[in-house]
C-alpha cells in the first residue's frame, strides 16, 4: 500500500509540474497561474459565462474570481460582453488570443505525451486509465463534503465523467445544460 501511495503522489506531482506548469510556461510567457489557465480553458470551451460561475468553479469568492478574470482580460485572453449593470453578470468569452493559447497548449501537450503513450500497448493504457478512474473516485469518496466546485479534471471535460457521477454531476456540464435551457440547475 505504501508503494501505491508513493507512486500516486509521484504521478500527481509529475502531472502537475510537467503537464500543467512546465507546458504552460512553454506555451506562453504570459504571467498566468495554472488556475487562471484552467479558468481560461473553461471560458474558451464556452462553459463559463459569468463571474459568479467562475467563482464557483475556482472555489473562491466572487471578488477573487473577478480579480482573476480582470487579469485574463488585461492580458487580452478574455473579453467581457456588454455590461448588464452587475459586473458578476457580465458575459465572458475567450478572445482569439485566449483560444489560440488554449489550442497551442493542447497541441504541445499532445506532441509531448503521444510518444510516451504510443510506447505502451492500447490495453495497458486502457487498464491504467480504468484503474486511475476507480482509484480517484474511491479517494474522492473519502471527502467529507461534495459541496463546491469540482475542477478535479483541470478542465478535461467529458460527458461521462466518473468523478462527476460520484459528485452528483459535473459542475461544468450542469452549467452548460443550464445555459442551453435544459437539464438541472448549475448549482451542486
Amino acid at each position: 500500500m505504501l508503494r501505491l501511495l508513493r507512486y500516486s503522489h509521484i504521478f500527481s506531482s509529475v502531472v502537475r509540474e510537467f503537464l500543467d506548469v512546465s507546458l504552460l510556461r512553454e506555451a506562453t510567457t504570459l504571467p498566468l497561474t495554472v488556475s487562471q489557465f484552467h479558468l481560461l480553458k473553461l471560458i474558451a470551451l464556452d462553459g463559463l459565462r459569468q463571474v459568479g460561475e467562475a467563482a464557483g468553479f475556482l472555489g473562491v469568492s466572487p471578488p477573487a474570481a473577478t480579480k482573476n478574470i480582470d487579469k485574463l482580460e488585461r492580458l487580452g485572453l478574455v473579453v467581457r460582453g456588454p455590461p448588464t449593470g452587475d459586473r458578476r453578470a457580465t458575459p465572458l468569452t475567450a478572445s482569439a488570443k485566449g483560444r489560440h493559447l488554449v489550442r497551442q497548449y493542447e497541441e504541445l501537450k499532445t506532441a509531448r505525451v503521444s510518444p510516451i503513450l504510443s510506447s505502451y500497448p492500447p490495453e495497458t493504457i486502457r487498464g491504467l486509465t480504468d484503474l486511475l478512474e476507480q482509484f480517484s473516485v474511491s479517494l474522492l469518496g473519502l471527502e467529507r463534503s461534495n459541496d463546491g466546485f469540482c475542477l478535479r479534471c483541470a478542465a478535461y471535460v467529458e460527458e461521462e465523467c466518473a468523478v462527476g457521477r460520484a459528485r452528483g454531476g459535473c459542475p461544468y456540464q450542469l452549467t452548460r445544460e443550464a445555459h442551453s435551457g435544459h437539464g438541472r440547475s448549475a448549482h451542486t
